[in-house]
């Protein structure tokens, strides 16, 4: 699956600016400076999310519609202590907010730093998306950091600690780009899938009438 048009569809603080549409949607969470912005830009081949060296940039929910078939969505990175408390508070509920509401959302990527084992944001967050059934996997990035030889232990040790499938990334190298995508790709089809049953069943029954 190689994707040829992405563009910034939107940006949003609050759910009366997230966008009117139908397609499916796939959230990037992780703490703030691990890699989100990268791992898109390196999903779509294009330099389309920002990205910095300083964490606790990415402030809002951004939406990028991908050829018009999906929506990457960047969330605010979660952990970084520097980042103004007025602001933290708003992210939380912003997050929450989006991932329990967003008829849209059909899987979520959780984006973690390889070099480090997770931390307890990382499993706090990986336990509360379990907890609601929601389609996840996680992502370790900055693998380019670490040797080959380290990597196989990193991914069970990650696996094991967040209870989740998880596959490595490079920036660098593009390494993992197709495992990512290939997971990408199931988390689309399950949806269409699952879209295509509810359509089918219909509408619920109405409740019976009065008995005359």
């Amino acid at each position: 699956m190689n994707w040829r048009r992405a563009r910034l569809l939107a940006t949003a603080v609050k759910p009366e600016q997230w966008p009117r549409h139908r397609l499916p949607e796939v959230a990037l969470v992780g703490r703030s400076n691990v890699g989100k912005s990268s791992l898109i830009n390196h999903l779509v081949n294009a330099p389309i999310a920002r990205t910095s060296n300083t964490p606790g940039r990415t402030q809002t929910i951004n939406f990028y519609s991908v050829d018009d078939r999906l929506c990457l969505v960047d969330l605010p990175g979660y952990g970084y202590a520097k980042v103004p408390e007025r602001i933290r508070r708003q992210w939380a509920p912003m997050i929450e907010t989006y991932l329990t509401s967003r008829e849209n959302l059909v899987g979520i990527v959780q984006v973690v730093d390889m070099r480090h084992p997770p931390t307890a944001d990382d499993q706090t967050m990986a336990q509360w998306l379990q907890e609601r059934g929601l389609p996840a996997v996680a992502v370790a990035t900055k693998a380019d950091k670490l040797s080959r030889g380290h990597w196989r232990g990193r991914i069970e040790s990650i696996t094991k600690e967040l209870g989740l499938p998880a596959i490595s990334f490079s920036a660098v190298s593009g390494a993992g780009r197709d495992d990512v995508m290939r997971v990408l790709k199931t988390m689309l089809l399950e949806a269409h899938l699952e879209r295509e049953v509810r359509e089918e069943a219909g509408p619920p029954p109405g409740l019976p009438g009065p008995v005359t």
